[in-house]
């Protein structure tokens, strides 16, 4: 039995109302009652009467509701003792989102709140996935418009940069158009951006030879690191992650950008999915209470 079922149970029976509930716990209300659901088959017993227009304690719930207060009670004690915080937040991310995942998880900690982080690393698909069926609590993503089942905040735009070998004939130019790089092998190693780069260059009129996809942005800039007649595109935030000294970045004339956003569920309350995307924007001073 986790804590975390009992901890949800408490407080829908504080306050006998699952959207309310979900509030508090700064969590989507489907997580919630997944929850509750999962509680009841654990004990064989409901533990509240639902109705449209009500939620009331059964018999039973009425008895686990002082047993399960203890219980909490007993575990808040043990990380008080710890120091250990009292909540976690799951977030999805992937690579390129280090400084903004610092500021963004200091901006969230400013609130009241206490809680513990955890970073789940997924591909665009699976993060998206996960958060939808509630094992994450919030996700950031690039060039992502809009997913079914979930809202899509936008909440920063990054520039996005040419990457080349320091020996490509581009290195040293302070900035380079995407037909000056057309002749070589482009290289997407971030699906997020694809779509503003092949819309850029049916814009720009060229077609550049696709290179093999790697699976990970860092592979990518090893590989063309070491081929003079390769490149690829990638945003800010990634570009300062590099900490290579086989690739230049070179800003894109004319200027190319991709948004960023902050991706929670879709039934979120409305100040704290506000507060998650000031956390992530460049400025961060939030509140989620």
């Amino acid at each position: 039995m986790e804590l975390r079922a009992l901890r949800y149970f408490v407080t829908v029976a504080d306050e006998l109302h699952f959207g309310r509930a979900a509030e508090r716990l700064h969590i989507a209300q489907p997580a919630v009652s997944r929850q509750i659901a999962r509680l009841e088959r654990e004990l064989g017993a409901r533990l509240f009467d639902r109705s449209p227009r009500r939620v009331r304690l059964t018999g039973t719930g009425r008895r686990v509701l002082d047993a399960a207060r203890a219980a909490l009670a007993a575990a808040d004690e043990v990380r008080a003792a710890a120091a250990v915080p009292t909540g976690t937040m799951r977030i999805g991310t992937a690579a390129g989102f280090t400084g903004r995942l610092e500021r963004g998880i200091d901006a969230l900690r400013a609130s009241p709140a206490s809680f513990d982080v955890v970073l789940v690393d997924l591909p665009l698909a699976a993060r998206l996935n996960a958060l939808r069926q509630g094992d994450l609590d919030v996700a950031l993503a690039r060039g992502v418009p809009s997913v079914p089942g979930l809202r899509t905040l936008p909440a920063w735009t990054e520039p996005l940069f040419a990457v080349v070998s320091r020996h490509h004939r581009a290195a040293d130019l302070p900035a380079v158009a995407l037909a000056d790089l057309a002749g070589g092998v482009l290289r997407v190693p971030d699906a997020s951006v694809h779509d503003v780069v092949t819309t850029a260059l049916r814009e720009a009129g060229v077609s550049p030879r696709l290179g093999r996809p790697a699976a990970a942005v860092q592979d990518t800039v090893v590989e063309v690191g070491s081929d003079p007649d390769s490149w690829a595109v990638l945003p800010a935030d990634q570009v300062a992650e590099i900490g290579s000294t086989r690739v230049r970045a070179i800003p894109l004339r004319p200027a190319l950008t991709i948004t960023g956003s902050v991706v929670v569920p879709g039934d979120l309350p409305n100040r704290c999915a506000t507060a998650h995307v000031a956390a992530f924007r460049d400025a961060v001073s939030v509140s989620c209470r």
